[in-house]
């Protein structure tokens, strides 16, 4: 049920009044991030989860898209409509609509919707139901890179961009949107092992390695296995063609226009190439960074392959 006028106006004055009684650390973008919730989001983000936090009512058909931003979010949103909607739209069709919107416009829906919010942040409402969730997330090294060229592409309010030593230490810190990085992970990856048939956790590293494979899992977790007949006809591969990065980068709709606030989307693709931070990490960068995973994510399992 939506919020009525009296509901908006209450939530928007605590949300105003809120961020003051909150640590807040300066952002790599925007002037602070604020810890709410135990991550660090800004501020203008703080109204938006609360109200979905109090109004937001999952069904068990919804599916949930969620990433840690720059782990692959816009490949897991174009691979997870593609799949889903196969029987809507051909994937090697001329007028599928991947090739005429951006994936960020399309999945935002209400059956298939992404986030970057950790799990314990989701709310009652998706945790307790039969959602499933996609989450992906990437080794943090590569995702570091990925994030700080990103941010520095976009118009930061402070009208500087960050350095790359600055965000690196905060990066460590674990002082990043929807962060730490370590947490975000976690509480997704400890859901999957807790709720297999609702969490699916996916590493960017294994859909470069093998994206028929992956794909293949995410269909029958989803409940849309392919059948024989598909395989055998080529689906799976026609939805990984059309979903790859190459293909993505050079449509025209991704080369202009924005889907994401003010963040335009020529700037969502960059290179997508696991291993790319050895083209801009000092060995002191990556033996801290090496250091920082093996506290925050040894002993729970979950690992990553940092290159090709």
């Amino acid at each position: 049920m939506a919020p009525t006028l009296e509901e908006q106006q209450k939530l928007t004055d605590e949300c105003t009044e809120l961020p003051l009684s909150l640590p807040k650390e300066k952002g790599w973008r925007t002037l602070h991030l604020y810890q709410f919730q135990g991550f660090w989001c800004q501020s203008a983000e703080i109204q938006s989860i609360m109200s979905f936090q109090k109004h937001f009512q999952a069904n068990d058909t919804d599916i949930v898209v969620a990433s840690i931003p720059k782990s692959g979010t816009t490949w897991l949103k174009t691979l997870a409509f593609a799949v889903s909607n196969r029987h809507r739209f051909v994937p090697n069709s001329k007028s599928h609509p991947l090739l005429n919107s951006n994936p960020h416009d399309l999945v935002p829906f209400l059956e298939l919707f992404g986030t970057h919010i950790p799990f314990a942040s989701l709310g009652n409402s998706i945790q307790n139901s039969d959602a499933k969730i996609v989450y992906i997330c990437r080794n943090p090294l590569d995702t570091f890179v990925s994030s700080w060229h990103f941010l520095n592409k976009v118009k930061p309010e402070s009208g500087s961009p960050i350095s790359m030593e600055e965000a690196f230490d905060m990066y460590c810190k674990g002082i990043v949107g929807f962060g730490p990085f370590w947490d975000h992970m976690l509480g997704y990856w400890k859901e999957s092992l807790l709720r297999p048939n609702n969490v699916l956790f996916l590493k960017y590293e294994d859909m470069k390695e093998d994206d028929a494979f992956q794909l293949k899992k995410m269909a029958k977790f989803l409940g849309f296995p392919f059948t024989l007949e598909e395989e055998r006809g080529g689906v799976v591969e026609n939805i990984a063609k059309l979903c790859c990065f190459e293909n993505m980068k050079k449509l025209e709709v991704n080369k202009i226009g924005s889907s994401i606030g003010n963040f335009e989307n020529k700037n969502l693709f960059r290179k997508a190439e696991v291993g790319d931070w050895v083209n801009y990490l000092s060995p002191k960068m990556v033996e801290r960074l090496s250091k920082v995973i093996e506290e925050r994510l040894g002993g729970s399992g979950l690992g990553f392959k940092v290159f090709p």
